[in-house]
């Protein structure tokens, strides 16, 4: 019988060993997601624990596999020729063990450091969870060295294993995303360029003389004339910003009275990579910049990381005004806790205090300050001319919400989510929980919704009563209908995808026209006005 060559032989080993790896630590993650669920008290049968693993092992374990593999396969390599040319092929296990351990270790490392996203994999966001997964590695690691017990191709197993590091670390797919087909309709409007050359700009007020202010990520608050020409590029007295990532300076708010008392709001993140907060801070406009500034309100406690601050403002009627916070994105859990301020949105006197009838004012063991809980990362805020706040935040990789806002309500974040991990992990096994707030409208794929106006305008009466929102990723603003008692909305149609820009604010002006941001290092200001 003709005998296989070493290289096949090999290659065998490696591709086992990757599949136990990936197998394990795709398992271990998720018994370690939904440990964390269960902390909070969420009930999980036995069934939903097995559909949950079992869909893991559909949407998570390919990408694992790509992100495992490499490391993998290179450590095993150094390990098996370690063996062989200084330890005459003993002490194997030990090295295959140690050696795949420590090559998952710094693949997670290195791929924290490069994404986007603070912590890519959830299960790591604790020591435990890392040394977990870690020793799934370890595990990986031994079934190679056992395979490979005989030694009797250990004199070249180290040259042939080089090619399993191009064959299964291909184990990663990427497919293309579906193109949509775009319709040349006649376009009933024209955008025009009012202000260009700020840096990723955030927000954006209309002062009563025509005069404009936008807010820019880095810190900055800029003052343009009604025609967008720069009056000042960035206003003295800003508070110290924190801006790293998705932090920085984001939006402002003019007081209800600002004729007479000149008086702004302006929300931020604040503080250091290791120690920060969404912050609200209050001050008047001075002849050469902002006087009197006072930080009012600081969201507690500290978390580490760069992402997920939320940042929008809005007056209600009563003159009590709102601030929308984000999770902190490893903090996810902490949505739910309501002794914290992260993943809720706030209601706060003017002075940054608590209103006395606030819903959890009473609740010795929640902050005072807090109006709804379970958020993701809130970046959409429209009080209506009812009074009701309409809101819209980010879902991971799908499940962005347009939500309806209860006094006290919980918006289930991450006990009840349509989105998955950007890893394809579950975040939990329920869309719906007993309890939460199911949202108005969900997108998956998500479309990173941004700023959101709800057009009260004369200028375009064909989109009376409808939301705008920004899409970061669909490069675009979303038109959304709302039924007459605002429980039903309906995405209807993507608008100015011509302009193939990330759209991050969406305002109504004075005189009815539509203004875009546009969130780049060279961002502009826009105005849709209608067609000539």
């Amino acid at each position: 019988m003709r005998k296989r060559p070493v290289w096949f032989t090999t290659v065998v080993h490696f591709a086992i060993a990757v599949l136990v790896g990936t197998l394990l630590g795709s398992i271990v993650q998720t018994q370690l997601n939904l440990a964390a669920l269960q902390q909070m008290g969420v009930d999980i049968s036995m069934g939903q624990r097995l559909a949950t693993t079992l869909g893991d092992l559909a949407t998570f374990s390919p990408v694992y596999a790509a992100l495992f593999s490499v490391g993998f396969v290179a450590s095993q390599i150094i390990a098996l020729w370690i063996s062989r040319r200084y330890c005459d092929g003993r002490h194997r296990l030990a090295l295959c063990t140690l050696s795949a351990m420590a090559a998952l270790w710094m693949s997670f490392h290195l791929v924290d450091y490069f994404a986007p996203m603070p912590t890519l994999i959830a299960a790591t966001r604790s020591a435990a969870g890392m040394a977990a997964m870690v020793l799934t590695a370890g595990v990986a690691g031994a079934v190679l060295a056992w395979l490979n017990r005989t030694g009797r191709h250990s004199a070249r197993t180290a040259s042939s294993a080089t090619m399993a590091l191009f064959m299964i670390g291909a184990a990663g797919i990427t497919s293309a995303p579906d193109a949509l087909a775009q319709q040349e309709v006649a376009r009933e409007y024209q955008i025009e360029t009012v202000a260009e050359g700020l840096e990723h700009p955030w927000s954006l007020a209309f002062l009563p003389d025509g005069r404009m202010l936008v807010t820019e990520r880095p810190g900055r608050l800029r003052l343009l004339s009604a025609e967008g020409e720069t009056l000042t590029a960035s206003l003295a007295g800003v508070p110290a910003v924190f801006a790293s990532g998705q932090s920085g300076l984001f939006d402002v708010l003019l007081s209800p009275d600002f004729e007479q008392d000149r008086t702004l709001f302006l929300a931020y993140a604040c503080g250091t990579q290791a120690a920060n907060h969404a912050c609200l801070s209050r001050a008047r406009i001075g002849e050469t910049g902002l006087e009197q500034v006072e930080e009012i309100f600081r969201a507690q406690p500290a978390k580490q990381g760069n992402a997920h601050f939320g940042g929008r403002l809005a007056w209600l009627a009563d003159g009590t005004l709102i601030l929308t916070l984000g999770d902190g994105f490893d903090y996810r859990e902490q949505a739910q806790n309501t002794a914290s301020h992260i993943g809720s949105i706030v209601r706060l006197n003017p002075d940054g205090s608590a209103p006395a009838d606030n819903p959890l004012v009473d609740n010795d063991n929640a902050r005072p300050e807090i109006l709804s809980y379970g958020h993701r990362n809130v970046q959409g805020l429209v009080v209506d001319g009812e009074g009701r706040i309409i809101t819209h935040e980010h879902g991971p990789k799908g499940g962005d919400e347009i939500n309806l806002i209860v006094q006290g309500g919980n918006y289930g974040w991450p006990i009840a989510t349509a989105g998955l991990d950007y890893t394809g992990a579950r975040v939990t096994p329920f869309e719906e929980y007993p309890g939460t707030q199911p949202p108005l409208l969900e997108w998956t794929p998500s479309i990173a919704p941004s700023g959101m106006t709800r057009y009260d305008g004369t200028l375009f009466p064909q989109w009376q009563g409808d939301l705008l929102i920004g899409s970061l990723v669909d490069h675009e603003v979303r038109r959304v209908t709302l039924s007459e008692d605002t429980t039903q909305a309906e995405d209807v149609e993507g608008l100015f995808a011509e302009l193939d820009e990330r759209i991050r604010d969406v305002r109504t002006g004075p005189e009815g026209a539509i203004y875009l941001l546009t969130d780049n290092p060279e961002g502009r200001v826009l105005r849709v006005m209608p067609a000539q």
